[in-house]
């Protein structure tokens, strides 16, 4: 090929691109001036690094509570994606099972990484630093992450999000303002001393709810739980993938959080009030939960010990014993 010669491989991806532009009306030399023009791509302004790096803004002047900041942004980051792969999962017109186990292990990975993770905040952060730079940080709490509650709403049906002890009274053929009345989480966030709701719950439920009831209703007939119940009800892989998942979600990652509540927030004899008065200890144990995004999926006996300790001594094993 002569020096001056064009690759003919270029001039084929020169046709394919004029007649892309050619359908859309455009002019495909205005925007190869404008490649020609405009500056290499860099990493850092790719993944905006400058901006991401300015997003912390600690409240007081103790070190670790940028460890706190910066921990809770890669977890809401991870929950974000998350979301992507369950919207992906819902929204495919006609998913095969190769790609609900892959969108599924994709889900799993992030929530593997977000259960081991809490050791950066159990033992990243000084415990004096904690117990006092957490009172500028009043009334905001981890309660309030909107993310982890569309998690939710995603993945099963609302009903099975409903505190377990009004499930008989509150039914699946509810009407979604009854169901949402009830949602479990809501009365993990009342005062200890008055069981009145804390302005925790009150900021959460203003900015929030009115979100939360259009997902349901987008997502009452796709949900990941019904999206298994149509197209792979007989799928060992998918099922084992969801019973990671519901493991995972709804056990290994409350019970990581919970030991870290616990590290920080346990004083002796003495419970000390989590961040927006919420009450920690009836709200983070599985066993009092007994939150299941599948629960056609577990056994009675499995449901009865969720969350417990003897359940919890090879939970990698009991995920795909079923």
């Amino acid at each position: 090929m002569a020096d001056n010669a064009v690759d003919p491989t270029l001039l084929e991806q020169l046709k394919k691109l004029q007649a892309k532009y050619n359908v859309m009306g455009q002019d495909l030399s205005s925007y190869l001036d404008g490649l020609l023009y405009s500056d290499y791509l860099t990493y850092w302004d790719y993944i905006h690094l400058d901006t991401l790096l300015s997003l912390q803004s600690p409240k007081t002047h103790f070190p670790d509570e940028k460890v706190f900041i910066v921990y809770h942004q890669i977890t809401e980051l991870y929950f974000n994606l998350v979301l992507w792969e369950l919207e992906q999962m819902a929204n495919h017109e006609h998913p095969d099972e190769a790609f609900f186990v892959a969108r599924l292990g994709r889900v799993n990975r992030y929530f593997h990484q977000l259960k081991d993770s809490f050791s950066i905040m159990v033992e990243g952060m000084e415990k004096d630093q904690f117990l006092k730079f957490r009172m500028s940080l009043l009334p905001a709490s981890g309660f309030q992450s909107a993310q982890y509650r569309l998690i939710e709403i995603c993945s099963t049906d609302m009903i099975n999000l409903v505190n377990i002890a009004e499930r008989e009274a509150v039914n699946e053929y509810s009407d979604i303002d009854v169901q949402l009345e009830k949602l479990y989480w809501r009365s993990g966030a009342t005062e200890l001393a008055t069981g009145k709701k804390t302005l925790t719950l009150q900021q959460f439920e203003e900015k929030y709810m009115a979100w939360f009831k259009a997902t349901g209703m987008r997502y009452r007939d796709k949900n990941i739980r019904k999206r298994y119940l149509k197209y792979f009800p007989q799928s060992a892989p998918v099922i084992a993938a969801l019973r990671e998942f519901d493991m995972l979600a709804n056990v290994l990652w409350p019970l990581a959080h919970l030991k870290a509540a616990g590290h920080y927030l346990n004083k002796n004899a003495e419970d000390i009030k989590a961040t927006g008065g919420t009450n920690w200890q009836k709200f983070l144990p599985p066993r009092f939960q007994k939150i299941m995004f599948f629960p056609e999926l577990w056994s009675p006996t499995e449901k009865e010990e969720w969350g417990k300790a003897a359940f919890m001594a090879n939970p990698m094993e009991l995920i795909h014993k079923h």
